[in-house]
């Protein structure tokens, strides 16, 4: 019998992400907006809003640290996950939380003031959630964290609680 998250992956036509974890997008609006000076130029425009379903299941459990130029506005569906914010201002703080009916968190937004990752907590088959990034994403607005960036904001100590979170490239830097 199929699992849930299983399921959700073949109903979905979920894809793994290069993140970590599986994903589709539903929506692109037609609608585009001049690119914002801080964001790559190419292209030199961008679609006013994009979405996605995202998944993280036993297979792919985690979602490496990485960091957006546009907010990013989360939709929980089902499952429980944990998510795990540094801020770029140098604070040295380390957010972290749980989203799922449980914790009540049901929407969250992120800037691109933080570096994200996720995972899913012992024993829960999975996380399901849409994403709706605004400006529409793009690849290029799109960066995953260093070592190096990760020591640099939160200190060796909590670098190597971390660091697991980083893409497999990343911890060896």
């Amino acid at each position: 019998m199929m699992s849930w998250t299983e399921k959700a992956i073949e109903q979905l036509g979920l894809i793994p992400h290069p993140e970590g974890g599986y994903f589709k997008e539903t929506d692109r609006a037609t609608t585009t907006i001049a690119a914002p000076p801080s964001y790559s130029q190419s292209p030199q425009t961008r679609n006013l809003t994009t979405t996605i379903f995202y998944l993280l299941d036993s297979r792919s459990h985690k979602g490496h640290f990485h960091t957006n130029k546009s907010p990013t506005t989360h939709f929980h569906h089902r499952g429980r996950g944990i998510y795990v914010l540094i801020p770029k201002d140098g604070s040295g703080e380390v957010i972290e939380y749980e989203v799922g009916q449980e914790s009540g968190r049901l929407q969250w937004i992120v800037t691109g003031d933080y570096w994200k990752a996720s995972y899913l907590p012992e024993g829960e088959e999975g996380c399901l959630i849409s994403e709706v990034v605004a400006p529409g994403f793009e690849f290029d607005d799109h960066e995953f964290m260093s070592r190096q960036e990760l020591v640099k904001l939160v200190g060796e100590e909590k670098a190597k609680k971390y660091e697991w979170l980083l893409r497999k490239e990343a911890q060896k830097e």
